[in-house]
Formats: C-alpha cells, structure tokens, sequence
C-alpha cells in the first residue's frame, strides 16, 4: 500500500515544524563547544555493550584514530571482534587478551584476579599512552564486580590520571555505583526479549 503525497497545505506546515526544530537545535549546539577525553559505561542485562563498544573502535579505525582493547574475562573465547580487529586491523588497533575465559569455566579465583590485574596493568600503559586515543575496556565491569579489581584504583586512575583528550569505555553487567559516578556517559542495555530464555544458544555472528 503505497503512501499518499502531502498536499502543497501539508507540506508547508511540515516544512514551518522542521525550521523551527533546526532553529531550536542550532541554539541547543551553540554553546556545546568544550573537547574532552570521555570515560563511557555500557552496562545493563541486555545485550549490546561490548558490541558498541566495539562499533566505536571501528569508528575510530575509520577515522584513522590509533585505539586499543584490553579484552577482560573473556580470554579463551575467538568472538568476532578479535578474530577481525587481530587479522586485519592489526596496525591501527593494538589488541590484549587478560582473562583466561569465564569464571565458571576456570574456576581459579586466584588465577582469575592475576589475570584482571594484569590486564589492568596492560590498561594503564595504553591509555597513558599519548599516541592513543580511544582505549576499550571489554567485560571489565565483571572484574570489578567480583573484586578481582579495585574499583577505588581503577575510578582514581580514571580520573586523575587520563590524558585529558583520551576516550576511555568500560563495558559489563553490574557497573559499580563508584564508576557510574565517575563516568561522562552512561548507557544501561534493558533486556526485554532473549532467545537464550527459549532454549535457544549463543548464535554466531550475533553473540559472537
């Protein structure tokens, strides 16, 4: 069923709505002029963190912004984003593996906290690093969740000693209150359907 065209009536009353929206975004966007380095959380129960977290390393990559991952937790697991970002982007992308996988598949508790505090070591040299722009930080919320990490250190770090201009996201359920604080942008992915509730596993190409 096709659509009918706007009468000549219509069109000029959707054309007078639409300058008036672009004037009142003009004045919205006037005074946003400040640059920053931004330290973003993507946390929630629903599906999507590392995945935009990931969209925004190929951004960068588009953009010819030299960025890096510290992959957290997930380690024995080849998801998509590493197999391409380490096959094919390996010059504009450095690429660091810190967990030895989940930690019900390790079942270390000790081994799980050297890992994470090594990774985070790792985290530390890339963000202070100045040819680097973008540093993604992928399930380390998980980390600092079960107190592999401490979350006082990491917020403190954030802070006070990220070069100004660099963009730093964090990504994992349960983000701590302490980093929610600390954060310029906040996204919390809301689970309204999945199929795992069906009896459905992890699909590839969509969870990994």
């Amino acid at each position: 069923m096709s659509v009918t065209p706007p009468s000549a009536e219509e069109q000029a009353r959707h054309t007078e709505k639409m300058k008036k929206i672009k004037a009142a975004r003009d004045r919205l966007m006037a005074d946003k002029t400040e640059e920053k380095g931004l330290i973003m959380v993507h946390t929630g129960k629903g599906k999507g963190k590392s995945s935009s977290g990931f969209g925004m390393i190929l951004r960068c990559i588009a953009h010819e912004m030299p960025c890096a991952v510290v992959q957290f937790i997930k380690g024995s697991w080849m998801t998509g984003e590493r197999k391409l970002l380490t096959e094919r982007f390996a010059d504009e992308v450095k690429f660091v593996v810190s967990g030895e996988g989940f930690t019900w598949d390790t079942q270390d508790k000790a081994r799980d906290i050297a890992a994470a505090e090594a990774g985070w070591e790792q985290a530390k040299a890339l963000i202070l690093d100045p040819s680097i722009q973008f540093v993604l930080l992928d399930e380390i919320n998980i980390a600092l969740r079960n107190d592999y990490l401490d979350i006082d250190e990491v917020v403190t770090f954030l802070l006070e000693e990220k070069p100004k201009m660099t963009h730093v996201c964090l990504t994992g359920r349960n983000a701590k209150p302490e980093l929610i604080e600390a954060a310029d942008l906040v996204t919390e992915m809301e689970l309204i359907k999945h199929p795992f509730r069906d009896g459905i596993k992890a699909q590839l190409g969509v969870e990994f």
